[in-house]
């Protein structure tokens, strides 16, 4: 059988805001300045694994990141077996099933190799090592998993327990599943080799995940085979129904399957989950303190990126992305910095950044779910300044690309180019406009912005009207299907 790799983007990282937002989460960012997002990084070191073979990717995502994730593959000239869209999260469990009912209808039953989008793993080398060991288990009709070598005791991790019985490999079955403990627990569990990390990582073959979740979870199986199957393709999206979606249970894949395998006597004796031991530098970057340890430090344990100035700092994160930060006395603090919104945390506290993000939704704010730079299939727009009947945007074009033919009830628009060259729709008039020209769009009027050129188009967008939401659009034709 060849590896499938499945890899499960869906997560809104609510644990990592300011910086991860919910139409762009941490998974689509680079961490620390890097040239590649975790995205990127989770299927870039699938390559060079030469002994079996790896076909494209399937990635599971919601269908609102689909243009940033098909965007982010084709940078790195990596084809895909399918994108499948979510039109809701449900967690795991649902996902890998839709994922695994992919698989058997693109290209047959294979051994799939499932990954979170937005996991760190240092030692390449390593991680494919074990890849290969887990892929000869998963062929035999084994389910495997990983469990991280602990480097501290760590509260933020769930733990797998090994059975007693150890082979020479490390490998061997999986006697528990430990949510995540309190310190004492913590530390018991450091000390004894039989406890390790739940990685998350996966592998067993689609018809074995597939008749494991129907025995176990029928009701997620059933509403994900029915929303599969009434389901369309759209060029490289794999839509699934929503309204059957919709009705789908919501469960991880530890509680929905792998925890019921340990001790379920109605298995096939000569089908077992395994464990393999994983020493390949991980981490699930769940937050800011995980991110802190990740990133390269100072002298004096400091973690630093952008614009930043420190004076008796100490063991603390500050990450500026707009303009100067200066920390003078602290220690053991979380400071980001982003165009709309700065957190400082404590870093013992910094998981609880999540409930900032609760109290933004409750009080219909849009940071929790925006940056103030907005990404788009042809480009992207920057709020510049905002009143009570105006809107300033900045508004960037890709070369080739076209936003939809449409119109606006509420406002009205003038547009002034200011890099590059614009073709525009104006009703029935077709016009080009260079840089320091302008136009206007009256209420009611249908247009369209293109940019025909070689270089970026970069447009000063001024809105004014009684309404400037950005509901307020009627399209009547989208190349991107919208």
């Amino acid at each position: 059988m060849n590896i499938q790799p499945v890899i499960l983007s869906g997560g809104a990282g609510t644990r990592l805001w300011p910086l991860s937002r919910e139409l762009f989460p941490k998974q689509l960012h680079a961490p620390f300045g890097g040239e590649s997002t975790l995205l990127q990084h989770t299927v870039m070191r699938l390559r060079g694994l030469d002994e079996h073979q790896v076909l494209p990717p399937i990635l599971v995502c919601n269908e609102e990141h689909r243009f940033l994730v098909a965007e982010q593959m084709r940078q790195i000239e990596t084809d895909m077996n399918g994108l499948l869209l979510e039109p809701t999260g449900k967690n795991t469990a649902p996902a890998l099933t839709l994922a695994a009912l992919h698989v058997n209808a693109a290209v047959g039953d294979q051994v799939m190799l499932v990954m979170s989008a937005d996991h760190v793993i240092r030692d390449v080398a390593a991680f494919q090592g074990v890849v290969c060991e887990g892929a000869a288990r998963a062929s035999a009709g084994d389910t495997v998993t990983f469990g991280v070598t602990p480097t501290f005791a760590a509260t933020g991790y769930g733990y797998i327990e090994r059975s007693s019985s150890v082979a020479a490999s490390g490998v061997c079955a999986v006697a528990g599943f430990v949510e995540k403990p309190d310190e004492d627990k913590a530390r018991q569990f450091f000390e004894d080799p039989n406890y390790l990390w739940n990685s998350g990582i996966f592998m067993m073959t689609s018809a074995v995940w597939l008749e494991q979740i129907k025995r176990l979870r029928e009701d997620i199986y059933d509403v994900c085979l029915e929303a599969y199957e009434k389901g369309s393709s759209d060029g490289l999206f794999q839509r699934v129904d929503k309204v059957t979606f919709d009705a789908c249970p919501s469960d991880s894949i530890d509680y929905a399957v792998m925890e019921h395998l340990v001790s379920d006597a109605t298995i096939d004796d000569d089908s077992k989950l395994l464990v393999i031991p994983m020493d390949a530098g991980w981490s699930d970057v769940g937050g800011w303190s995980n991110l802190q340890e990740e990133a390269p430090h100072d002298e004096n344990g400091n973690a630093i990126q952008g614009d930043v100035l420190t004076y008796k700092v100490k063991d603390s994160l500050l990450l500026s992305s707009h303009r100067l930060v200066a920390g003078v006395g602290i220690e053991n603090l979380i400071v980001v910095e982003t165009a709309d919104a700065v957190l400082v945390a404590n870093k013992d506290d910094a998981q609880d950044v999540k409930y900032i993000v609760e109290q933004l939704k409750l009080q219909s704010r849009s940071e929790h779910q925006t940056h103030k730079r907005v990404h788009r299939p042809w480009g992207d727009y920057e709020g510049i300044d905002i009143g009570e009947r105006y809107q300033v945007k900045r508004i960037t074009v890709k070369p080739g690309a076209s936003l939809s033919l449409q119109m606006h009830h509420h406002r009205a628009e003038h547009w002034i180019v200011v890099n590059g060259a614009a073709r525009v729709t104006r009703g029935d008039d077709v016009f080009l406009l260079s840089e320091n020209e302008s136009t206007y769009i009256p209420v009611g009027v249908k247009h369209r912005l293109e940019n025909p050129g070689q270089v970026p188009l970069e447009i000063i967008e001024v809105q004014s009207g009684s309404y400037l939401g950005e509901d307020d659009i009627v399209r009547f034709d989208d190349v991107y299907g919208r």
